[in-house]
């Protein structure tokens, strides 16, 4: 039998169209399975979980049945309370599956603490940009009899000394006591 007298045979015929017909109807009920496994158009909503705590957070994600996934933040934010959610991926008001995993980065306890450094016979001129750059604050200048003008002789934070490798909060206010180019009188 050739080739061409096969394709034409009403048996080869009858066994594609049973092929197209069973693909057909093995495609329809994997189609229809998976809308109904995948809950295809169905959504949940991300509540806003901004500044609320974690067991509030935890409540109104178990409503919407989606789950909490926390991340450490070392960015404190005054703004908002400690331990809260200052961010949330993804953001408020998107449309996500059930049981969708939502990111929360929450609020440290407080700023980080950070190495103060020696500073001391350096220059107002070089303390003040050091000490900024980590996150400090200036506070008050006070200046004592010394030859070395505007040097710095001591660093106090809520008038406490700082010795070298003292650990602050960042933002933390620092004193600085300055020599006034003048010499010490002796009396």
């Amino acid at each position: 039998m050739s080739i061409i007298k096969f394709l034409t045979s009403k048996v080869f015929v009858k066994q594609a169209v049973l092929a197209v017909i069973a693909s057909v109807v093995l495609c329809f009920i994997v189609l229809k399975w998976l809308n109904g496994s995948t809950n295809h158009g169905d959504f949940e909503t991300v509540p806003d979980l901004t500044g609320k705590s974690i067991e509030v957070a935890q409540i109104e994600l178990d409503e919407n049945n989606l789950v909490m996934q926390i991340q450490d933040s070392a960015n404190y934010n005054p703004n908002y309370p400690k331990f809260s959610v200052i961010e949330q991926e993804p953001e408020y008001g998107s449309k996500v599956k059930e049981n969708r995993k939502i990111y929360l980065t929450l609020n440290p306890s407080g700023y980080r603490k950070v190495l103060v450094p020696d500073l001391r016979q350096r220059t107002f001129r070089q303390a003040k940009p050091t000490l900024e750059a980590l996150g400090f604050k200036v506070g008050k200048l006070t200046y004592v009899d010394n030859i070395g003008k505007d040097m710095v002789l001591k660093m106090t934070c809520k008038d406490q000394n700082i010795t070298p490798g003292t650990t602050l909060e960042k933002t933390s206010i620092i004193d600085l006591v300055l020599g006034n180019g003048n010499r010490a009188s002796s009396n």
